[in-house]
């Protein structure tokens, strides 16, 4: 009688709970979608994942959560969030994808931060079967690597592509009288650097400008005043510095000091960074860099706002709304075909988003149509390359000479 009585209180207490918490309870339905992944928090890459890529996972799990979750089926489903610093070390960065996936048995992987690591851990995401949203990864391998790896997708173009489009508005900028043909370019000494600087040679060689100066340095270095000395001793129209964050500043500095002020001046990654305008004020106007985006578009303002908002300070003008859009993607492809991974892979690669940078589908695992060149003018740093991109900003040429 009492097994009969407790039965009876549980079958009248689901009923008191209403058919959505029955749902809820109902077998194969999750309680939580556990998202991991392995970011950078300390060593040299901090600096980087800190901006682009740690505050936008955590904005996007708070709006989402706020939302009530991922909708799945007819029910929504909080994010639960499982971190890893992988230290700034590839090696760190693969064991702790191992273990989100073998002890935390996680249903998604977010990417870390960078293209080392990016590529470190592809394979093994790849084997795991897990969605790769490669997004901080800038390399022209990347068709070749989409096919390798069907489960990841890179949005931000090719180094080749970006020097393209740079030499490009500069062969424009020269037909116009803006500028005279000689180059200063220096890089750093990795894959990076290598594979921009060896795209803008070839494309320098090809659009009929003269390399004057042709240097790279190996990554770490702080002295950056010896090679501008020697750039600057060829008068070059344009100054071209494809560095990371720390040496984008670096060079800015030494530039700064040395009054090195030619037509054009060119750095980056970094320099689309918040840090950079916070770190030169009115000297950041006419600089140039990698990255940029339509500061005039109202999903990108509300955007701006909501990170502001909840991250406490403003996202970069490259990676940061790219990184935004690619978890929006993620959300819907989730939202559209539930939590099976190789049904989302599929999604991601042949549907179309609606995102902050406005609709998104992928070609071949890649993301096109994406800024090559932005300028900072006024204290906005706006989208100038493809020039025929929508809300591409003309080039402020020559760039204003330096301030106190």
């Amino acid at each position: 009688m009492r097994r009969v009585s407790a039965a009876l209180a549980a079958a009248l207490g689901l009923l008191a709970l209403g058919a959505e918490a029955f749902a809820q309870a109902a077998p194969g339905t999750p309680d939580k979608v556990k998202i991991g992944y392995a970011i950078s928090k300390t060593g040299p890459f901090t600096g980087g994942a800190s901006i682009t890529t740690l505050p936008v996972y955590q904005l996007w799990v708070k709006e989402v959560n706020a939302a009530g979750g991922l909708k799945i089926g007819d029910k929504r489903v909080p994010i639960e969030v499982i971190e890893y610093d992988d230290r700034s070390n590839s090696e760190e960065a693969i064991k702790a994808i191992e273990r989100l996936a073998a002890q935390d048995k996680v249903d998604f992987i977010l990417p870390p931060w960078g293209t080392g690591q990016n590529l470190a851990v592809g394979p093994i995401l790849a084997r795991l079967g897990y969605p790769h949203l490669a997004v901080t990864t800038n390399t022209n391998r990347a068709p070749e690597l989409a096919k390798r790896w069907p489960n990841a997708s890179f949005w931000l173009g090719l180094p080749a592509d970006i020097s393209v489009e740079m030499v490009a508005l500069l062969k424009s900028l020269r037909d116009q009288g803006k500028i005279g043909p000689t180059v200063a370019m220096i890089a750093v000494s990795d894959q990076f650097g290598i594979e921009l600087s060896t795209a803008a040679r070839d494309a320098f060689a090809k659009a009929g400008f003269k390399l004057a100066y042709d240097k790279s340095y190996p990554a770490g270095t702080q002295d950056m005043q010896p090679m501008l000395k020697d750039a600057m001793a060829t008068s070059p129209d344009v100054f071209v510095s494809f560095s990371y964050p720390p040496d984008t500043l670096a060079v800015t500095d030494a530039a700064k000091v040395l009054s090195f002020n030619p037509k054009v001046f060119f750095t980056g990654v970094g320099t689309a960074f918040p840090l950079f305008k916070q770190r030169f004020g009115g000297n950041a106007d006419g600089v140039m860099g990698i990255g940029g985006w339509n500061a005039d578009s109202a999903l990108l303002k509300d955007y701006l706002e909501r990170h502001k908002a909840g991250v406490g300070r403003e996202p970069d003008r490259w990676a940061n709304p790219i990184t935004f859009a690619s978890l929006q993607a993620l959300q819907q492809a989730i939202e559209r075909v539930g939590l099976d991974r190789a049904a989302v892979i599929k999604e991601l690669q042949n549907g179309s988003f609606d995102t902050i940078i406005g609709k998104v589908k992928l070609d071949g695992g890649l993301l096109k149509d994406v800024w090559a060149v932005g300028q900072w003018q006024n204290g906005e740093f706006y989208g100038i390359a493809p020039t025929k991109k929508d809300g591409a900003r003309a080039a402020i040429v020559p760039k204003p000479a330096w301030g106190p």
